[in-house]
C-alpha cells in the first residue's frame, strides 16, 4: 500500500490512533472509554470507526478471541511527516517558516521548548 493511499485518517481516526500509539493494543471498549473521557461519543460509534479504519489498512485486528483487540497498523512518525507535509503544502503554500511562525506566534512555547527549538536550529545552520 502506498504511503498516499493509507495515510488520510479523519480527526476522529487520529484520536483512536493516538489512543492505540500510546497503549500499543486495545479493545474498542477501551479505545472508546479513554474517548469518552474527553467527548460525547456513542460506543457503536467508536466500533464503527474502528471496523472503517481496519478496512482502510490503519489499524490491524486480532480476531482471533472473542473480544477483538485493535493495534495501530501505521507508524505515527511516519503518518505525522506525511499529514505536516500535506498542511504545510496546502495551508502554509509550501513554506515551513510560515508554520512555525504561525505556531509559535499563537501558541506558548515553554523555556525547554524554546531550548530544543534553539539547538535543532543550530544544528541545521552547521548542516
Amino acid at each position: 500500500m502506498t504511503i498516499a493511499k493509507y495515510l488520510k485518517p479523519t480527526e476522529s481516526e487520529l484520536e483512536i490512533l493516538q489512543i492505540l500509539w500510546t497503549k500499543g493494543t486495545a479493545t474498542v471498549r477501551e479505545v472508546h472509554e479513554e474517548l469518552a473521557a474527553t467527548k460525547d461519543v456513542g460506543y457503536t460509534t467508536t466500533l464503527k470507526l474502528m471496523q472503517i479504519m481496519h478496512e482502510k489498512g490503519l489499524v490491524k485486528r486480532d480476531d482471533s478471541m472473542r473480544t477483538h483487540i485493535y493495534q495501530a497498523a501505521v507508524n505515527k512518525e511516519k503518518t505525522q511527516k506525511h499529514l505536516l507535509g500535506k498542511m504545510i503544502d496546502n495551508l502554509f503554500g509550501g513554506s515551513p517558516t510560515q508554520l512555525v511562525i504561525q505556531a509559535l506566534g499563537e501558541h506558548k512555547a515553554s523555556a525547554e521548548e524554546i531550548e530544543k527549538i534553539q539547538a535543532l536550529l543550530n544544528q541545521m545552520k552547521t548542516k
